[in-house]
C-alpha cells in the first residue's frame, strides 16, 4: 500500500492506527493531532450527505444514516474536492447495502434526492416561454430538456413517498410506479408526478423533433396520455429551452 493509499484508508476509517509516517512539530507521534483531523474530515462527508439527500435522512433516522454513511464513504472516498458535490455513488451503494433491503424503494428515493442537488447546480439557460406565440408556431419549435431538467422512472412511488415525508399533509404513498420530473423553475428544483407517457415526451425532446412530431411520437405509444396535462407540464415549470449550447444534467 502505497503512503497516500495508507493515509486515505486510515483517515475514513476510526479503527486505523494513524500511519507511523505523520510526525507532528517535534518530530513525535502524530496520533493525536490526526484522530481530530480524522473526525472533523468524517463529519464533514457525512454532514454533505445529509444534506444532499434529505429524504432518506428522513427515512432511516439520524443514527442510521449517520452509520451508513460511514460504511459508504470507507468504500467511496471523494474523488473531487467539491464537497456539495459528494455522493454520487450513493444511490449504487444502497443498492448493495443489505441492512437496507427491507426498503427496496430507498435507491431511487436516493436518485430523486442527488437529481434534485444536480438540478440546483445545473448551467443556467432561458427556459422556453411561448407567451405571444401562435399556438401553431409552439408546434413548429423544436426545444430541448433544460440542463436543470432530469427525469427518474421508478417502478416504486418515489414522487408519493418524497412527498409523504418532506411535505405535511400528503397523502399515504400508492403502490404503483411512477415518473418524476425534475425542473429548476426558479431558484429551487421541483419534482413533478409524470402523467402517463410524460417519460416517452422527455426522451423525444432533445432539439430535433418538433413539439408536434414529439407529441404525436408519444401519442402513438400512450394513446390514453392526456397531452394537454403534459404540455402544460413542460411549458409551465421551466423544463424546456431553446439553448442549445449545453447538455442536459446527467
Amino acid at each position: 500500500m502505497t503512503g497516500q493509499a495508507e493515509f486515505l484508508t486510515a483517515l475514513l476509517d476510526p479503527a486505523q492506527p494513524a500511519p507511523e509516517s505523520l510526525r507532528n512539530p517535534h518530530g513525535g507521534p502524530a496520533g493525536a493531532r490526526f484522530d481530530v483531523y480524522r473526525n472533523n474530515v468524517v463529519v464533514s462527508l457525512t454532514e454533505a450527505l445529509i444534506t444532499g439527500f434529505p429524504t432518506v435522512h428522513k427515512l432511516v433516522g439520524d443514527a442510521f444514516f449517520r452509520a451508513m454513511a460511514g460504511v459508504f464513504l470507507r468504500a467511496h472516498p471523494p474523488g473531487d474536492p467539491r464537497l456539495p458535490l459528494y455522493g454520487s455513488a450513493f444511490p449504487g451503494f444502497l443498492i448493495r447495502f443489505d441492512r437496507v433491503a427491507r426498503l427496496p424503494y430507498l435507491p431511487d428515493i436516493a436518485k430523486l434526492d442527488l437529481g434534485m442537488r444536480q438540478s440546483y447546480h445545473a448551467a443556467d439557460v432561458t427556459p422556453l416561454s411561448v407567451a405571444g406565440i401562435a399556438p401553431e408556431a409552439v408546434m413548429d419549435l423544436a426545444p430541448r430538456l433544460s440542463p436543470a431538467t432530469l427525469i427518474l422512472s421508478s417502478r416504486f412511488a418515489v414522487h408519493d413517498i418524497w412527498a409523504f415525508t418532506t411535505r405535511k399533509g400528503a397523502p399515504k404513498p400508492r403502490g404503483e410506479a411512477q415518473d418524476v420530473i425534475i425542473t429548476r423553475p426558479a431558484f429551487d428544483p421541483e419534482p413533478h408526478l409524470l402523467p402517463e407517457g410524460g417519460f416517452t415526451l422527455a426522451r423525444h425532446l432533445k432539439g430535433k423533433l418538433t413539439l408536434q412530431a414529439a407529441l404525436t411520437a408519444t401519442i402513438t405509444q400512450h394513446p390514453a396520455a392526456d397531452m394537454a396535462a403534459l404540455m402544460t407540464l413542460f411549458l409551465t415549470s421551466g423544463a424546456l429551452t431553446l439553448d442549445t449550447a449545453k447538455d442536459p444534467a446527467p
